[in-house]
């Protein structure tokens, strides 16, 4: 799996991001593409210690934790995977200030590819340093096909 840690895969998601724009319609669920730039937001910011999410109850982190590997494997996401009520993004969006946004926390959250210890996500639990970057590219990659890029 490919790393948003790794030079030409950052490059590679600028490059994606470039393409989509505001007209540019998903192939499949049910965000537009500004949804889709503030959904894709959320894990970066929460991998860079810029926002949290409550810790799961007790069963809920069992099942978290038995989808944990499927966050940084090689294997594709489902299409039309169900998301998580906190990643929800059902708002009307300016897609533009998103775009931009994502542009800056895809570059931040690699710029910090020498930081080898982070602390625990707050729904998977410890993660290494090369499942951070796995797991920040895959969700982008998952989006990004969604939005045929």
């Amino acid at each position: 799996m490919k790393s948003l840690f790794d030079t030409d895969a950052h490059q590679e998601v600028l490059d994606r991001l470039r393409k989509i724009t505001a007209e540019t319609q998903p192939t499949w669920g049910k965000m537009n593409a500004g949804q889709m730039m503030r959904h894709c937001q959320l894990p970066l910011e929460i991998a860079l210690g810029r926002t949290t999410l409550p810790k799961p109850n007790f069963i809920m982190g069992l099942l978290m934790k038995s989808f944990k590997k499927g966050m940084y494997d090689d294997k594709l996401w489902k299409k039309n995977m169900p998301t998580p009520k906190q990643f929800r993004v059902e708002d009307k969006r300016d897609f533009d200030k998103e775009k931009s946004t994502l542009t800056r926390l895809v570059t931040d959250f690699h710029d910090t590819r020498t930081q080898k210890d982070r602390d625990p996500h707050p729904a998977f639990g410890h993660f290494t340093y090369d499942q951070w970057g796995q797991m920040q590219y895959k969700h982008i990659d998952h989006h990004f096909r969604q939005f045929g890029v």
